[in-house]
């Protein structure tokens, strides 16, 4: 059974930074790409980015040279730090694995 658990969100200032974990576990961590996701009230949830279990990476076009996904096999964990925020960046962020979403963290970017 796939189980995600996100932590790191909170609320910070505009241009600031927040470093988003998620822990894995119920399948072999190494050999999937794991997804961060968001989603805000009336919207569909979106991919921000993706990580290959070889390690390569894609990003959104809103979030590209600002935010860097990146995994610790050895811990089972997939991180998502995130740089430069903008109010736009609000939202609950979710990790997803094999279709699986985990709770969630919400992220509020506000002064």
């Amino acid at each position: 059974q796939v189980q995600l658990e996100e932590s790191g969100g909170g609320l910070v200032q505009p241009g600031g930074s927040l470093r988003l974990s998620c822990a894995a576990s119920g399948f072999t961590f190494s050999d999937y790409a794991l997804d961060w996701y968001r989603q805000v009230p009336g919207k569909e949830r979106e991919l921000v980015a993706r990580i290959y279990s070889g390690g390569g990476t894609i990003y959104s076009d809103s979030v590209k040279d600002r935010f860097t996904i990146s995994r610790d096999n050895a811990k089972n964990k997939v991180y998502l730090q995130m740089y430069s925020l903008k109010p736009d960046d609000t939202a609950v962020y979710y990790c997803r694995a094999l279709g699986t979403f985990g709770q969630g963290t919400q992220v509020t970017v506000s002064s």
